[in-house]
This record gives structure tokens, sequence and C-alpha cells, in this order.
């Protein structure tokens, strides 16, 4: 069976994105080299549970933690699914297979003092680039947006008369975000700049580079880095920091977590929820000052 065509059923039926699919790909691809390897097998569908538990282990073995090993397995198990679909097999072997066990991995947000630092003293917007990369930190802490979901924003994606932005995320899945007011200054600030380009490729893009073109995830990454890594001693300085700082500060000011999750673009409640845990400890601060029997 050809991974071509279960890359075109991912796109096509299943909407998930390029990239999304490249990992799947991939990860697919390294379990057939391990059966070539091992079991001079190239043939997936002909394939048991035991021959997929080597290559677990082997794995695990490599020192590849227990959250990108399920991962890869996941990707499998999706592929295996693929084929009972289309009956190109009858059994899946990952049937009763059991995901390894992980620990609960704890994102603590920026501050509010630190992301209060960057917006109004670590930026001082007096060219294109300076106008953008402060609409990009303002936008990120004011909707939570995913980093793809910035970089593919359009100009009319932002309805400036209704103050609010539409987001296309993941399976194409569209949401419609409040734009608090703060951020018109700022979007007015980088459009002016933005409009005296000498030269834009990509006119219906809102976020470019210098150049002119569409900004790329990577370019993203090292501009949050940049402005985070001065104010802040976290060892991670990325946009999904800055998305966790938003959620974190919502749920820390009394929003609804069904709210929050709407905003973010979530499927399920329980993705949602691992942003609560600092938002419970705010609540532990407030509950100690405040009952009536803790009070001295």
């Amino acid at each position: 069976m050809s991974l071509q065509a279960f890359s075109d059923y991912l796109i096509l039926e299943k909407t998930y994105s390029k990239h999304t699919v490249l990992a799947y790909s991939k990860d697919i691809e390294s379990f057939r080299d391990f059966l070539k390897e091992h079991h001079n097998n190239e043939n997936l569908e002909d394939v048991g549970y035991s021959e997929i538990r080597q290559w677990i282990v082997e794995l695990v073995d490599a020192n590849i933690s227990n959250r990108t090993v399920n991962r890869k397995v996941s990707s499998l198990n999706t592929y295996y699914k693929y084929l009972l679909k289309i009956e190109a097999i009858q059994v899946n072997p990952l049937k009763k297979h059991k995901a390894l066990k992980v620990g609960k991995k704890v994102q603590l947000p920026f501050s509010e003092q630190e992301l209060k630092t960057v917006l109004e003293t670590s930026i001082e917007v007096d060219d294109f680039e300076s106008a953008r990369n402060h609409l990009i930190i303002e936008l990120f802490y004011a909707t939570g947006i995913r980093r793809i979901e910035l970089v593919n924003l359009k100009i009319h994606d932002i309805d400036k008369s209704n103050h609010q932005i539409k987001v296309l995320g993941k399976r194409n899945k569209e949401r419609y975000i409040p734009l608090i007011k703060r951020l018109a200054g700022a979007l007015n600030t980088y459009l002016i700049y933005r409009n005296n380009l000498s030269v834009i490729e990509d006119q219906e893009i809102l976020f470019l580079t210098k150049k002119g073109v569409k900004i790329y995830e990577k370019l993203v990454y090292r501009i949050i880095n940049k402005y985070f890594s001065d104010v802040s001693s976290k060892a991670k300085c990325s946009p999904h920091v800055l998305r966790h700082s938003f959620a974190t500060h919502l749920l820390n000011q009394g929003a609804d977590l069904n709210a929050v999750k709407e905003l973010l673009g979530h499927t399920s409640l329980a993705a949602t929820q691992v942003y609560t845990h600092n938002s419970i400890a705010e609540l532990k601060k407030v509950y100690a000052k405040t009952h009536p029997r803790n009070q001295k």
C-alpha cells in the first residue's frame, strides 16, 4: 500500500495540515525501516503487534522520550485504521496497545509584569520591523492564537468595525476572537509601515518580512525569544508560552473554562484544563487571604 494514498487521505478527508501529514509519514517510514533492518520485511500490512513492540522497545532503549514514542505509535495507529477503512487489513495490530506513561508537562506562563515590560518598555516602535514585532506580541497575548494561525492571518481576517479577528485553526476550523481596543493603535501603526514597503509580494497576508513576503514560523519564534529572553529567566521563551499566558491569566481573573476553550480553538475541554494549574494556585492565594476561618 502506497504511503502517498494515505497522505492524500489525511489531507483531503481528514483535512490535516501538510506539516502534520509529513510528521505522520516520517513516523511510519521509521517503522518500515525498522522492519527492513530487523525482519527483512517492508510490507506494513503483514505485521503483528510483536514487531511493533520490538520497535517500541528499540525507541525507548535509544532514550527517546515516552511522549515522542507515543506520538510515533499514534501515527502508526492512524495508518492501520486507514488500512482497516479501505479493507486492506482485517485486524489492527495496535488494537489493544496501551500508551506509555508520561509525566504531566507543566508549562509556566510569563508573568503579567514580564509581559508589561516587553510591551511597554522593551520595544521602541520606530520602523517596520519594530512595529510588526510589537503587534505580533500584542496579538499573541490578546488572542491566544497559535503560531501557525498568526503566520496565516490575512488582511481581511481583521474586522475593525466589529472588533474581532477570524482565525483558521486546526483542520480548517474557523473561529472568531474579540479584539481588545489596545490592539487598534498597534495594528494601525503596523499597517502604515507595511503599506510603505517598497515591494509587497504577498498582498493579502497580514504579517510580512521587510522584503514584502509572508512571515515564517521560525522568524516568529525568534522574535518572541529575542524580547522575552531579556526579561524572563524561563528556559523556553516561545509563542506557545504566550498562548499559555493568555489562557492562564484569563482563568486567574475568573474567566469561564468553556469560554477559554472556545477562544483557544480546542475541540475538547480536557485540552484546556492543562492551563488550570496556575489558576488553582491563584485561587488558593485568594482563598487563604479572604476566608473568614483563615483570618487571624
